[in-house]
C-alpha cells in the first residue's frame, strides 16, 4: 500500500482500535487460479503474536481454506470510515480556485501466515467469543445458547477456524492532513452537515488529525 508520510498511522493500538470498530475484513489469499479475495469477520486477540493475532471461520464448502498458497502471506485489510470530499467545501476555493476532489479514508492491513484449525472443540469457543465481542452494544445481547443445541452444532459442522498472526501490520489515515488549517475546518464542518454516521465519524478523524498539527 502506498503511503506518504503524512497519512502513515503506525500506531499499533490505533490500528487495533480500527479492527476491532470494524470486524469484517477483506482476506486476499494467492490461489491456484490467482488472487482471492472473501470478507470474513475476524477477531483481534491483542496479546497474541508481535501484532496480535486474527480468528475467524469460513464456509467448509470455500475453497479459500484448501486452496491456497502456504508460503505466501494473506493479507486481512479492514476498512474504516470513508467519505468523498467535494472541492466546494475547501475555504481556498473562493481564494484560488487550485482545488479538486479527493476521498477520505482509514484503512488497517494486517499480514500474516494463515493457519487452518479444524477443530470441533475450538470452534464453539471462538463463535462465543465473536458474537460477544459483535453484540456487546446490543441491550439485550444475543448468545449461542438462545438457538436449539442440535441447529447451532449442525451449522458448526458446516465451517473451518481460521487463525493470522500478524507480522506485518500498517496503517494509512487520509485525513485531510496535507490541507491548509481553513480548508479543515470547512472539510469538518461540510461532513457534519451531511449528518450520516459515516461522514460524523470521518469529520472525527479530520478533527483529531488538525489537533495533532
Amino acid at each position: 500500500m502506498y503511503i506518504p508520510k503524512h497519512f502513515d498511522e503506525p500506531r499499533v493500538e490505533v490500528l487495533h482500535e480500527l479492527i476491532r470498530a470494524r470486524p469484517l475484513s477483506t482476506l486476499v489469499t494467492l490461489s491456484s487460479e490467482g488472487l482471492n479475495a472473501n470478507h470474513v469477520p475476524m477477531l483481534l486477540s491483542a496479546e497474541d503474536g508481535p501484532f496480535g493475532t486474527l480468528h475467524g471461520h469460513v464456509a467448509r464448502a470455500n475453497p479459500v481454506w484448501q486452496d491456497f498458497r502456504k508460503e505466501v502471506e494473506v493479507l486481512a485489510i479492514f476498512h474504516g470510515p470513508e467519505a468523498y470530499i467535494t472541492p466546494s467545501w475547501y475555504a481556498t476555493k473562493a481564494e484560488t480556485g487550485k482545488v479538486v476532489p479527493t476521498w477520505n479514508y482509514a484503512v488497517a492491513h494486517a499480514y500474516g501466515t494463515l493457519r487452518i484449525i479444524d477443530d470441533a472443540g475450538w470452534l464453539p469457543v471462538h463463535l462465543a467469543a465473536l458474537t460477544a465481542h459483535n453484540e456487546a452494544a446490543f441491550e439485550a445481547p444475543w448468545q449461542l445458547s438462545d438457538a436449539p443445541q442440535e441447529y447451532t452444532e449442525k451449522l458448526m459442522g458446516a465451517i473451518v477456524g481460521i487463525e493470522i498472526v500478524i507480522t506485518r501490520l500498517s496503517g494509512k489515515w487520509k485525513v485531510s492532513q496535507n490541507q491548509p488549517a481553513q480548508n479543515q475546518a470547512t472539510v469538518i464542518t461540510g461532513l457534519r452537515t451531511q449528518g450520516d454516521d459515516e461522514s460524523l465519524a470521518m469529520a472525527a478523524l479530520v478533527e483529531a488529525g488538525k489537533a495533532k498539527r
